[in-house]
């Protein structure tokens, strides 16, 4: 499959989705992050994206910059990702669907309800797909709680509780910390904080799971911060078209509770519970039973469960979180080598790990094949702190590399002169043949 082109908006050194963002792309290998406008700062963004590996060109001071760029280009993006703060959404949104791109959009989408039917109407009359992200609702144990629902082994559904509750922004630092203080700020987040940030979430889950809609509600919203226009912590009453009774909490200041989203499920034959801090397990009663714990990659699960159950339990996060240690040990190693890095970590056998000789062969490969001399890429290894011999070795292995070419294009083109146009040519078919790049091609004729 051939990989999809992204690209992201938003998302910089130091936010918290950015990186979510760019692990999850890597799961499955189905796209390529190859174009960013990755900060409010242009310097800082620009430098952001090309030490995660986007070419020069292709990273971006700001969203105008990459949108101008992007949609003039014959490898243009297949998808734009938009993690922004909430008040440059619709703007940014409405201009890349425009413009003829596909959007993955952080909620909440729009600001107000006539900008989202707005960008309803721009997706069905561009056939752009715009999707928004409520990624919860793809955990393994999520989708066989639908299925569930759907079978009927609940009965009907009488109450649905959940909530999505953490403590991370109880220090009230809004002032020094820009991170948190616009998502109190009308003017950048809109009506709601943390209903708006979190509560959407568990609101998502509860409709996603039983199906159903809601249809009347009321709300208390508390800013228990001094200072904060918006809520930091809500309370929400609420009742589906199909009869259900719903509750749900959300807050920032709810010390002690991490990652708090959890949801449970009340039916006339049984009940279910979730947690996303033990995604991988159900508890499941059934009316006169005992609780049974269903666990994610388990036989008998629904088709949709089985589906995005893909690998064993743990594997995953595991796999990723381990990566992600790793590339920060060896970007501290190996300062602004990030592409080399990811394209070791990919090629490396398990039981082998990046020492200064490997990186020392695969920088040089990488640097060679865009055309770099071996003193100018030696000057870098050096830079990188590279142990002295293992650079020795492999730019000494360069040269014989690139002497052996010109020797064996001497050898097989010695009746030609060299100036002649067919002959040029003729000379790099022959080492296009041999799979030098084009760069190394100019270098060695």
């Amino acid at each position: 499959m051939t990989k999809l082109k992204w690209g992201m908006i938003g998302g910089g050194e130091g936010s918290q989705i950015g990186p979510a963002h760019r692990l999850g792309a890597q799961a499955d290998g189905h796209f390529s992050f190859i174009a960013g406008a990755l900060d409010v700062d242009p310097a800082k963004g620009k430098a952001y994206a090309q030490s995660l590996g986007v070419a020069q060109d292709r990273a971006y001071g700001d969203w105008k910059e990459m949108l101008a760029s992007e949609k003039g280009r014959e490898d243009k993006l297949d998808l734009v990702t938009i993690a922004t703060p909430n008040n440059t959404h619709f703007e940014i949104t409405k201009s890349f669907l425009e413009a003829g791109f596909n959007v993955l959009c952080e909620k909440p989408m729009t600001m107000t309800v006539e900008e989202g039917e707005e960008i309803v109407k721009i997706t069905e009359a561009t056939g752009q797909v715009c999707a928004v992200n409520y990624c919860y609702s793809a955990y393994p144990m999520v989708r066989q709680m639908r299925a569930m629902v759907e079978g009927g082994e609940l009965g009907a559904i009488r109450t649905v509780v959940t909530n999505f509750s953490h403590g991370h922004h109880a220090a009230g630092d809004d002032a020094t910390n820009p991170r948190v203080r616009w998502r109190y700020d009308p003017a950048q987040a809109g009506v709601s904080g943390q209903m708006a940030d979190c509560g959407i979430h568990a609101l998502h889950l509860a409709s996603f799971i039983t199906g159903d809609e809601v249809h009347t509600l009321s709300a208390d919203f508390a800013s228990t911060v001094e200072g904060r226009v918006l809520e930091d912590d809500a309370m929400v009453n609420f009742r589906t078209d199909g009869g259900i009774v719903g509750r749900l909490w959300t807050s920032t200041i709810a010390l002690g509770r991490q990652h708090g989203l959890d949801i449970q499920v009340f039916g006339e034959k049984g009940g279910l519970r979730w947690a996303s801090e033990q995604p991988n397990q159900v508890y499941f009663h059934r009316q006169g039973g005992r609780i049974e714990i269903i666990e994610k990659g388990e036989d008998g699960l629904s088709d949709d469960a089985s589906r995005m159950s893909r690998v064993g339990i743990a594997h995953p996060s595991r796999r990723e979180h381990s990566r992600h240690e790793l590339m920060q040990k060896l970007d501290k190693r190996y300062p602004n080598s990030t592409p080399i890095i990811e394209d070791a970590l990919d090629k490396l056998e398990t039981n082998k790990i990046l020492d200064d000789e490997r990186f020392a062969e695969m920088y040089l490969n990488s640097r060679a094949r865009k055309g770099f001399g071996p003193k100018k890429i030696e000057m870098e290894l050096h830079s990188k702190k590279v142990d002295s011999f293992f650079i020795s070795n492999a730019v000494e292995a360069y040269e014989n590399w690139l002497e052996n070419a010109q020797r064996e294009l001497k050898k097989k083109f010695k009746d030609q002169k060299p100036t002649d146009y067919q002959s040029k040519m003729k000379q790099k078919q022959f080492l296009f043949t041999r799979g030098f790049s084009s760069p190394i091609i100019d270098k060695i004729l």
